[in-house]
Protein backbone atom coordinates (compact mmCIF):
# COMPACT_ATOMS: atom_id res chain seq x y z
CA UNK A 1 0.00 0.00 0.00
CA UNK A 2 1.48 3.53 -0.68
CA UNK A 3 2.59 6.17 1.89
CA UNK A 4 0.96 8.37 0.39
CA UNK A 5 -2.65 9.62 0.35
CA UNK A 6 -5.28 9.89 -2.30
CA UNK A 7 -6.40 13.53 -2.94
CA UNK A 8 -9.42 13.55 -2.91
CA UNK A 9 -12.08 15.28 -4.87
CA UNK A 10 -10.94 18.84 -5.43
CA UNK A 11 -12.24 21.35 -2.87
CA UNK A 12 -11.96 24.67 -3.22
CA UNK A 13 -12.43 28.02 -0.92
CA UNK A 14 -14.37 27.58 2.73
CA UNK A 15 -14.98 23.85 1.74
CA UNK A 16 -11.41 23.29 1.43
CA UNK A 17 -10.60 25.37 4.49
CA UNK A 18 -12.93 23.75 6.42
CA UNK A 19 -11.89 20.19 5.98
CA UNK A 20 -8.23 21.38 6.89
CA UNK A 21 -8.87 22.88 10.21
CA UNK A 22 -10.90 19.58 10.83
CA UNK A 23 -8.04 17.28 9.94
CA UNK A 24 -5.70 20.05 12.12
CA UNK A 25 -8.06 19.70 14.81
CA UNK A 26 -8.31 15.80 14.87
CA UNK A 27 -4.74 15.62 14.54
CA UNK A 28 -4.66 18.14 18.02
CA UNK A 29 -6.74 16.14 20.37
CA UNK A 30 -5.07 12.64 18.41
CA UNK A 31 -1.21 14.14 19.42
CA UNK A 32 -1.04 17.31 20.96
CA UNK A 33 1.58 19.88 20.00
CA UNK A 34 4.31 18.14 20.33
CA UNK A 35 3.26 15.62 17.62
CA UNK A 36 1.61 17.88 15.32
CA UNK A 37 3.12 18.14 12.23
CA UNK A 38 1.63 19.83 8.51
CA UNK A 39 2.55 16.14 6.74
CA UNK A 40 0.15 14.53 8.94
CA UNK A 41 -2.68 17.42 8.67
CA UNK A 42 -2.47 17.31 4.94
CA UNK A 43 -2.48 13.39 5.10
CA UNK A 44 -5.65 13.53 6.97
CA UNK A 45 -7.13 15.92 4.98
CA UNK A 46 -6.34 14.51 2.00
CA UNK A 47 -4.37 16.96 0.32
CA UNK A 48 -1.17 17.94 0.08
CA UNK A 49 1.33 20.32 2.22
CA UNK A 50 1.36 23.35 -0.05
CA UNK A 51 -2.16 23.31 0.20
CA UNK A 52 -1.74 23.88 4.17
CA UNK A 53 1.27 26.40 3.55
CA UNK A 54 -0.47 28.81 1.27
CA UNK A 55 -3.00 29.32 4.13
CA UNK A 56 -1.16 29.01 7.12
CA UNK A 57 2.93 29.97 7.20
CA UNK A 58 3.66 27.51 9.78
CA UNK A 59 2.65 24.73 11.94
CA UNK A 60 1.98 27.02 14.63
CA UNK A 61 -0.57 29.19 12.88
CA UNK A 62 -2.28 26.40 11.65
CA UNK A 63 -2.42 24.52 15.32
CA UNK A 64 -3.82 27.93 16.54
CA UNK A 65 -6.36 28.33 13.94
CA UNK A 66 -7.60 24.60 14.40
CA UNK A 67 -7.91 25.13 18.25
CA UNK A 68 -9.60 28.25 17.61
CA UNK A 69 -12.37 26.68 15.25
CA UNK A 70 -12.63 23.47 17.51
CA UNK A 71 -13.60 26.37 20.67
CA UNK A 72 -15.82 28.05 18.81
CA UNK A 73 -17.79 24.71 16.97
CA UNK A 74 -18.08 23.14 20.90
CA UNK A 75 -19.38 26.36 22.66
CA UNK A 76 -22.36 29.00 22.72
CA UNK A 77 -21.93 32.61 24.86
CA UNK A 78 -24.38 32.39 27.77
CA UNK A 79 -27.06 35.51 27.37
CA UNK A 80 -28.56 35.25 31.16
CA UNK A 81 -29.96 39.02 30.86
CA UNK A 82 -27.08 40.13 33.56
CA UNK A 83 -23.45 40.87 33.35
CA UNK A 84 -22.11 39.22 35.91
CA UNK A 85 -23.51 36.17 35.65
CA UNK A 86 -22.51 36.28 31.40
CA UNK A 87 -19.30 36.87 32.45
CA UNK A 88 -19.33 34.31 35.67
CA UNK A 89 -20.73 31.41 33.29
CA UNK A 90 -17.63 32.31 30.97
CA UNK A 91 -15.39 31.57 33.33
CA UNK A 92 -16.79 28.70 34.77
CA UNK A 93 -17.13 27.16 31.57
CA UNK A 94 -13.28 28.11 30.64
CA UNK A 95 -12.24 26.57 34.04
CA UNK A 96 -13.77 23.53 33.16
CA UNK A 97 -12.67 23.49 29.57
CA UNK A 98 -8.83 24.10 30.75
CA UNK A 99 -9.36 21.01 32.76
CA UNK A 100 -10.25 18.77 29.49
CA UNK A 101 -8.55 17.06 27.13
CA UNK A 102 -9.48 20.06 24.55
CA UNK A 103 -7.89 22.21 27.22
CA UNK A 104 -5.00 19.80 27.42
CA UNK A 105 -3.98 21.13 23.63
CA UNK A 106 -4.48 24.70 25.06
CA UNK A 107 -2.16 24.04 27.68
CA UNK A 108 0.98 22.23 25.25
CA UNK A 109 -0.14 25.29 23.25
CA UNK A 110 0.48 27.63 26.20
CA UNK A 111 3.64 26.30 27.79
CA UNK A 112 5.47 25.32 24.24
CA UNK A 113 9.03 26.97 23.65
CA UNK A 114 8.19 27.40 20.34
CA UNK A 115 9.31 30.51 18.73
CA UNK A 116 6.58 30.61 16.19
CA UNK A 117 3.83 30.03 18.84
CA UNK A 118 5.22 32.42 21.26
CA UNK A 119 5.34 35.17 18.36
CA UNK A 120 1.68 34.63 17.63
CA UNK A 121 0.12 34.55 21.37
CA UNK A 122 1.98 37.80 21.88
CA UNK A 123 0.40 39.18 18.61
CA UNK A 124 -2.95 38.29 19.70
CA UNK A 125 -2.65 39.54 23.21
CA UNK A 126 -5.93 39.43 25.15
CA UNK A 127 -7.55 38.80 21.80
CA UNK A 128 -8.75 35.43 22.76
CA UNK A 129 -10.92 36.68 25.81
CA UNK A 130 -11.95 39.89 23.69
CA UNK A 131 -14.22 37.67 20.71
CA UNK A 132 -16.12 35.53 23.49
CA UNK A 133 -16.58 38.49 25.78
CA UNK A 134 -17.33 41.62 23.77
CA UNK A 135 -20.18 40.21 22.40
CA UNK A 136 -21.91 40.24 26.35
CA UNK A 137 -20.32 43.58 26.84
CA UNK A 138 -22.06 44.90 23.93
CA UNK A 139 -25.21 43.09 25.63
CA UNK A 140 -24.32 45.10 28.95
CA UNK A 141 -23.68 48.45 27.13
CA UNK A 142 -27.26 47.80 25.68
CA UNK A 143 -28.85 47.52 29.32
CA UNK A 144 -27.22 50.37 30.65
CA UNK A 145 -25.12 47.81 32.95
CA UNK A 146 -21.60 49.30 31.60
CA UNK A 147 -20.09 52.20 29.87
CA UNK A 148 -19.92 52.21 26.23
CA UNK A 149 -16.05 53.19 26.57
CA UNK A 150 -15.86 50.11 28.28
CA UNK A 151 -16.07 48.28 24.48
CA UNK A 152 -12.85 47.66 24.09
CA UNK A 153 -10.64 44.10 23.29
CA UNK A 154 -8.14 44.46 25.50
CA UNK A 155 -10.76 45.34 28.79
CA UNK A 156 -13.42 42.76 27.46
CA UNK A 157 -10.41 39.93 27.91
CA UNK A 158 -9.00 41.05 31.05
CA UNK A 159 -11.37 37.86 33.15
CA UNK A 160 -10.31 35.14 30.75
CA UNK A 161 -6.45 36.76 30.98
CA UNK A 162 -6.38 36.56 34.67
CA UNK A 163 -8.24 33.17 35.06
CA UNK A 164 -5.14 31.70 32.41
CA UNK A 165 -3.50 33.32 35.09
CA UNK A 166 -4.01 31.56 37.31
CA UNK A 167 -4.58 28.31 35.62
CA UNK A 168 -0.89 28.32 34.11
CA UNK A 169 0.38 28.91 38.01
CA UNK A 170 -1.95 25.96 39.05
CA UNK A 171 -1.51 23.31 36.31
CA UNK A 172 -4.33 21.16 35.20
CA UNK A 173 -6.26 21.98 38.66
CA UNK A 174 -9.29 23.92 38.41
CA UNK A 175 -9.22 27.66 39.65
CA UNK A 176 -11.67 27.74 43.10
CA UNK A 177 -14.87 29.31 42.28
CA UNK A 178 -13.97 31.64 45.13
CA UNK A 179 -11.35 33.42 43.04
CA UNK A 180 -13.52 33.19 39.36
CA UNK A 181 -16.18 35.53 41.74
CA UNK A 182 -12.95 37.67 42.93
CA UNK A 183 -12.29 38.22 39.19
CA UNK A 184 -15.28 39.53 38.04
CA UNK A 185 -16.42 41.44 41.31
CA UNK A 186 -13.40 42.85 42.12
CA UNK A 187 -11.65 43.45 39.08
CA UNK A 188 -13.97 42.92 36.38
CA UNK A 189 -17.40 44.44 36.97
CA UNK A 190 -16.00 48.22 38.90
CA UNK A 191 -13.98 48.49 35.29
CA UNK A 192 -16.65 48.17 33.36
CA UNK A 193 -20.02 48.80 34.99
CA UNK A 194 -21.98 52.04 33.82
CA UNK A 195 -21.96 54.72 36.94
CA UNK A 196 -26.26 53.69 37.79
CA UNK A 197 -25.16 50.08 37.96
CA UNK A 198 -21.95 50.52 40.04
CA UNK A 199 -24.13 53.10 42.71
CA UNK A 200 -27.38 51.01 43.09
CA UNK A 201 -24.76 47.64 43.67
CA UNK A 202 -23.31 49.87 46.61
CA UNK A 203 -26.12 50.75 47.96
CA UNK A 204 -27.69 47.31 48.07
CA UNK A 205 -24.57 45.97 49.45
CA UNK A 206 -24.79 48.58 52.16
CA UNK A 207 -28.33 47.45 53.34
Amino acid sequence: MSDHPTIRARRRGPALEEAILRAAADELLTTGYAGFTMDRVARRAGTNKNVLYRRWPHRAALALAAYGHLAAERYTLPDTGNLREDVLTVLRDANRHWASPLGEVLRGLLTTKDPEVLQLLRGRGTEGGADLLLPVLERAVARGEARPQALKPRVAGVPLALLRHEYLLRGSTEVPEAVLVEIVDDVFLPLVQAVTASVTATADAAK
